[in-house]
């Protein structure tokens, strides 16, 4: 049985055009049957940095507010909760929802925002990597999730998407925990396999009017790719975005691994599409982040690959001249690689793990990521 995808062609975040869409795919995924009075509905957007709307770092407000207004109409109610990188406490997340458009939005809805900042330890007694980890309690004790990711590409795992978005779910700083705990993409990708399938989001939308191309999912560049994607398996809604960009589903480790364990679909010729046709929205040239791809190394004689990934394998590097010392990279490195010296970030390469997460986290993006010589051809 193919897996329902609702792909639609929004240009604007208008109101008066977004509202009806999201309507319109609450009907036909038959949401609203799911949806009861009385119920509380998490909605989990992508808020990884406090950043403007127009930056299409975060899921846009007015996208979160088309989404809660839905839920509304089924008499549930709606608590938006997210938890970004760095420290994890109700002041900083006051702060972050305001610089993201939040609070003004969900004032305006009558919509809740989560900003307790509590979280418990769970088990994964069916994770492949991951058994033990911690998670914010509106995930655990919310009656329905809806996962609101931003489409982008992501330098570490190459797409960020609804699977992706979830690691949000995890408290601020034991994200990097987790890198430390799986810093290879490989483990890392799982990792986001296992903790999807504990999180099981009832219907999952990407954003992607205004996505991110480039070096995401916080150094991009806006891209107005016009679609809006929703599917009730996260999977299989990010098969659907990423086979808009040209990105082969099948290069995207978490979509892979998650399709083997019979999660979701890996191919676009599994889904049952709803709305536009791919063709319509399809964007051949979407630049993707230049860190993400090393899979040449596979193609070359065994005895290259070992030296070949190493002088592959992308790095980041500081502009020292942009760099004003904040200590968000060096907050967030997972392996305390960067410290900050004279009023500048530096890293020791010896210890780094090449998880990004300083680029990602960077708010004045200097943090650029680079791949030596030939090899960022």
């Amino acid at each position: 049985m193919r897996e329902q995808v609702y792909l639609a062609r929004c240009e604007t975040y208008r109101a008066e055009e977004l509202e009806p869409l999201i309507h319109r795919m609450f009907e036909s995924l038959h949401v609203y049957e799911e949806l009861k009075p009385g119920m509380t509905v998490v909605v989990k957007p992508n808020l990884v940095i406090r950043a403007k709307p127009e930056e299409a770092v975060a899921t846009h407000p007015a996208f979160a507010a088309a989404v809660g207004k839905c839920v509304k109409k089924a008499g549930a109610k709606v608590l938006i909760a997210e938890s970004p990188g760095g420290p994890y406490t109700p002041g900083l997340m006051k702060a972050h929802f305001k610089a993201c458009g939040y609070t003004d939005m969900a004032e305006q809805n009558g919509f809740s925002l989560y900003t307790d900042c509590k979280s418990r330890e769970v088990s994964l007694p069916e994770g492949s990597v991951c058994r033990q980890l911690s998670i914010v309690e509106p995930f655990l004790d919310g009656d329905y999730l809806i996962d609101l990711a931003k489409l982008k590409t992501h330098s570490m795992v190459s797409f960020s998407g609804a699977v992706k978005n979830l690691f949000g779910a995890v408290p601020g700083l034991q994200k990097p925990e987790l890198h430390c705990r799986f810093p290879g993409k490989e483990e890392f990708s799982q990792m986001l396999v296992d903790l999807c399938g504990l999180l099981r989001p009832g219907l999952s939308l990407l954003d992607g009017i205004w996505a991110m191309e480039g070096d995401g999912p916080t150094g991009g560049s806006r891209r107005e790719l016009g679609a809006v994607i929703a599917s009730k398996n996260p999977y299989a809604a990010d098969v659907c975005a990423a086979d808009l960009v040209g990105i082969e589903p099948a290069s995207v480790l978490m979509l892979r691994y998650g399709n083997e364990q019979g999660f979701g679909p890996i191919a676009p010729e599994e889904l049952e599409l709803i709305g536009d046709l791919p063709e319509s929205l399809r964007q051949v040239d979407f630049k993707q982040a230049r860190a993400s791809s090393t899979d040449f190394i596979d193609k070359l004689p065994k005895a290259l690959r070992p030296l070949a990934k190493k002088l592959a394998t992308p790095y980041p590097r500081i502009d020292k001249k942009g760099c004003v010392g904040c200590g968000k990279c060096a907050e967030s490195c997972p392996r305390h690689t960067i410290e900050i010296k004279n009023g500048k970030a530096e890293i020791d390469y010896k210890n780094c793990i090449h998880c990004f997460c300083c680029h990602e986290m960077c708010p004045r993006h200097v943090i650029g990521v680079r791949r030596l010589g030939a090899f960022r051809l």
